[in-house]
């Protein structure tokens, strides 16, 4: 068993799809970012790679690395499944959250679940999502970003 949490956040931005999950959600703004910007993914990719003791999304998808210039983080989360794979773990639970301050993403929690279970070998039932508002304080209240953290727990892979 190994545990790892991690932790995003991004600016918000006008002219940019609002990506999370691997859902796209309709919002005035969007998050920016080197890839698509997916905060909650980006913190779960962290938080697995964490566990396994393999680094950062940093030092796997570096952001001066003009192959990763707008790309889907459901692909990077899928790369990440492939290391915890070869390392011989899989996915025993994740719990995450995102907070921010709008829009309500709370409708979107299955689709998100389905996209992030599918990139990552697991049912969506070991994956919970939830969200929070800082009630207008700091830079999430203001809504001037997104964050997210997540933790997850891997089991080694009984083949």
């Amino acid at each position: 068993m190994r545990i790892g949490t991690g932790y995003d956040v991004h600016r918000l931005v006008e002219d940019r799809p609002l990506i999370l999950g691997g859902v796209q959600i309709p919002y005035t703004l969007g998050l920016l970012g080197h890839s698509d910007a997916d905060v909650l993914i980006h913190a779960v990719m962290d938080a697995i790679l964490g566990a396994l003791g393999l680094g950062d999304i940093g030092k796997h998808f570096p952001d001066t690395d003009p192959q990763y210039k707008g790309i889907s983080s459901v692909r990077l989360l899928e790369h990440v499944a492939e290391l915890m794979g070869k390392e011989g773990y899989e996915i025993g639970n994740i719990d995450a959250i995102v907070i921010a301050q709008k829009p309500k993403i709370g409708p979107y929690f299955p689709e998100m679940k389905s996209c992030m279970a599918q990139a990552l070998g697991c049912s969506a039932a070991q994956i919970n999502l939830k969200a929070t508002t800082e009630e207008g304080l700091g830079f999430t209240g203001r809504m001037e970003g997104m964050a997210a953290q997540a933790v997850c727990l891997l089991v080694e892979r009984q083949d």
